[in-house]
């Protein structure tokens, strides 16, 4: 691989794992935790914090993921993955919102 001479993949990447990393660990924690917590038998508090907690190893993981891609592209993508989670997740609001 031949060295680049722009910084912009550097930067397409950063942004990608920063924010697209975010973007994908709210849309996925939103969506995973309203359904975990239901179904976790511990208190609503409780319930809610546990089914929080994979946010902290999902983001890392995210960010990870975006500068181990073999392009700035591809990390991208992957960050989309986060548009329909959010759709899922945000369903009940929109709905609430439309009608």
């Amino acid at each position: 691989m031949k060295p680049s001479t722009s910084a912009w993949p550097m930067v397409s990447r950063t942004l990608a794992a920063i924010l697209g990393g975010y973007a994908f660990t709210y849309a996925f924690t939103y969506a995973f935790t309203a359904f975990l917590a239901r179904l976790l038998p511990l208190t609503a508090q409780d319930a809610l914090v546990v089914a929080t907690l994979p946010a902290f190893v999902i983001y890392p993981l995210a960010i990870l993921w975006a500068f181990a891609c073999h392009s700035a592209t591809r990390a991208w993508l992957g960050m989309a993955l986060a548009a329909p989670l959010a759709l899922v997740g945000f369903w009940p609001q929109l709905m609430r919102v439309l009608a």
